[in-house]
C-alpha cells in the first residue's frame, strides 16, 4: 500500500459542529490490472474534512489460514483493533508504519492482542512468520466510514451537511479514488467511484531484513 499517499488526504481534518446530516450512496467499482473486475474486493468508503470522537467498538482482524481476515479495516481515531489467533500454529504481528509502530511478539492459537490506534493514517500490517499475511488499518479523523457490500454498493450515513471529499480504497491499490461532494440536509448524494489495483508488493520483515526461504515446521 502506498500509505503515503493517503496520510496526505487524511492529514486535513478540522471539526464539524452538530448539525443537520445527510447521506451518500453509490457504488465502488474495482477492477484488476488487466481490466477483469474483481468481485467480492474488500472496500472501505469514508469521508474527511471533519472531526469525530470514537465510539468503544473499535475491529478486530483474525489470523486464520495463515490469512488476515479481514485484510481491510477502518476505524476512528482513539479506538483500538484486536488479533485474535485461530491457527493451530505462532503468528508473530507487527507494523512499522509511522503512523503506529508496533511488535505484538508471537502468540498462539486462542490468544489475542489488542492495539490502540491514538493518530489518524494508515498502517500496514503483517506476521513476522509468514511473508504471505498482510493486512491494511485506516485510522481516520471520524466515524464516517463504511465497508462497501460484496456488490460494491455503500451507504454512509450521518454526514454532516457541507462540501467534503469522499474517498474509497481498497487493498493493492496504488492510491485511493476520491470525488467532491456537497451534502444537504436530508438529502441522499449519488456518488459511483471506480478504481484498479495491482499486485501485493514486498515488504520486509519486523528487523527490515527479507524473510527467509521456508519457514520452520513448527510455524506451519
Amino acid at each position: 500500500m502506498r500509505a503515503a499517499v493517503v496520510l496526505t488526504v487524511l492529514a486535513l481534518t478540522g471539526s464539524a459542529a452538530a448539525g443537520p446530516t445527510g447521506r451518500v450512496v453509490g457504488k465502488v467499482t474495482v477492477t484488476e490490472a488487466d481490466g477483469k473486475l474483481a468481485p467480492g474486493a474488500d472496500i472501505v468508503v469514508y469521508v474527511v474534512g471533519f472531526a469525530e470522537p470514537p465510539t468503544s467498538q473499535g475491529a478486530q482482524i483474525e489470523q486464520k489460514g495463515r490469512k488476515f481476515v479481514p485484510d481491510l479495516v477502518a476505524i476512528t481515531v482513539g479506538e483500538s483493533v484486536t488479533f485474535p489467533n485461530g491457527d493451530p500454529f505462532l503468528h508473530n504481528v507487527f507494523s512499522q508504519s509511522a503512523t503506529r509502530k508496533f511488535d505484538l511478539g508471537s502468540f498462539k492459537m486462542h490468544d489475542a492482542k489488542t492495539k490502540d490506534f491514538p493518530s489518524p493514517g494508515v498502517v500496514d500490517v503483517y506476521c513476522n512468520i509468514h511473508p504471505e499475511m498482510a493486512a491494511t488499518i485506516l485510522v481516520l479523523p471520524n466515524r464516517r466510514h463504511v465497508r462497501a457490500n460484496k456488490d460494491g454498493s455503500y451507504v454512509l450515513d450521518g454526514v454532516p451537511a457541507g462540501d467534503w471529499t469522499v474517498f474509497a480504497y481498497t487493498r493493492r491499490a496504488a492510491r485511493p479514488v476520491s470525488a467532491k461532494v456537497s451534502v444537504k440536509p436530508g438529502v441522499e448524494t449519488q456518488l459511483d467511484l471506480a478504481m484498479q489495483r495491482g499486485v501485493e508488493p514486498e515488504h520486509l520483515n519486523k528487523y527490515g531484513e527479507k524473510y527467509r526461504p521456508g519457514t520452520p515446521s513448527l510455524y506451519r
